[in-house]
């Protein structure tokens, strides 16, 4: 999900990949990975992120988060249950 959205916003903003690597003091080949989801996106470079590409920054960590959860239980056979009670609990936990 993230890579996808960093790969669609970078090239909307018509920037090239070796000036992301750039910014957040990468290799161009980490970003390659990165945008097709080879390589996980370090939460340190989220905020420089959304900065460079114009994105409100509670967006990309959503979506930084929804892929940790995804690769965690990407392969479990009741990952929708188990995703089911983890939002009734965090929906609980903001109630109180």
């Amino acid at each position: 999900m993230l890579g996808e959205k960093l790969r669609e916003l970078r090239e909307a903003k018509g920037l090239v990949q070796r000036q992301v690597a750039a910014e957040l003091e990468v290799d161009t080949a980490y970003i390659s990975k990165m945008e097709s989801n080879e390589k996980p996106v370090s939460r340190n470079h989220l905020k420089k992120l959304s900065i460079m590409l114009g994105i409100d920054d509670e967006e990309l960590f959503t979506l930084w988060l929804a892929d940790k959860v995804y690769d965690i239980v990407k392969d479990e056979e009741l990952a929708v249950k188990a995703i089911s009670k983890t939002m009734d609990q965090l929906k609980n936990k903001t109630k109180k």
